[in-house]
């Protein structure tokens, strides 16, 4: 996600138009952060893809996914505990920034950040794929990351952010602040973000008028659901 960020740099702006002496519009000049369209808001905030999970106990991986593996260490990714100290969405955010930066598949970013796992939390893991091992092979991240934030991060603070998500604006944020805002938020919320339109729409809605009202056009015109 911040990687696909930091190469798209703003969300695009449909370019204004000017007209002349009454007669038909033309456009304007764009700027360089008027270069954007809908589409690729959907890679901004994209849906979160299905990712199987570990082998089964006595299942040897594969020679190239433990070399993927000994990678991602290499990168030292954190690990989680569940202790009181433990940052719960932090841990989520840099293994998946890590994942997604070392282009490893999305069908290893669940059992990979597993793996970074310990004590208690690894238990409840492994006690989760052994009593649902069919749920467990289908999880996608976002799924996992919803099982793992209400497992770990209490309700309270949960409630808050779906709040803050119900009424986040762009404000005085760039577009690519208020994306990465938008998604971290979005998953405390999913009920708001239950289908890539909605997820679409909330997010043309939360920008400043003079981007959103030209990207709804947009939407209307050129995204087919």
């Amino acid at each position: 996600m911040y990687t696909t960020l930091a190469q798209a740099g703003l969300l695009p702006l449909v370019a204004a138009t000017s007209q002349a002496g009454g007669g038909a519009q033309t456009p304007a000049a764009r700027t360089p952060e008027q270069r954007v369209h809908v589409e690729q808001v959907l890679e901004i905030i994209p849906a979160l893809p299905a990712v199987p999970v570990q082998p089964e106990d006595g299942a040897a991986a594969s020679e190239d996914e433990q070399w993927r593996l000994e990678r991602f260490k290499k990168y030292d990714p954190p690990v989680f505990s569940g202790l009181a100290s433990d940052d719960a969405l932090g841990f989520l955010e840099e293994c998946h920034y890590i994942l997604c930066t070392m282009g490893i598949s999305r069908s290893s970013r669940v059992s990979f950040t597993a793996f970074q796992l310990r004590g208690a939390t690894y238990e409840l893991w492994r006690t989760y794929e052994l009593d649902s091992p069919d749920k467990a092979a289908s999880l996608t991240w976002i799924e996992f990351s919803e099982l793992f934030l209400r497992e770990f991060v209490p309700q309270s603070l949960r409630d808050v952010w779906c709040a803050e998500f119900e009424h986040l604006c762009q404000g005085a944020m760039t577009v690519s602040e208020y994306a990465i805002r938008y998604t971290r938020l979005s998953r405390h919320a999913p009920a708001l973000v239950s289908t890539v339109r909605k997820r679409v729409c909330r997010f043309i809605e939360g920008l400043i008028p003079s981007i959103s009202s030209s990207m709804a056009r947009e939407l209307e015109m050129d995204i087919s659901y």
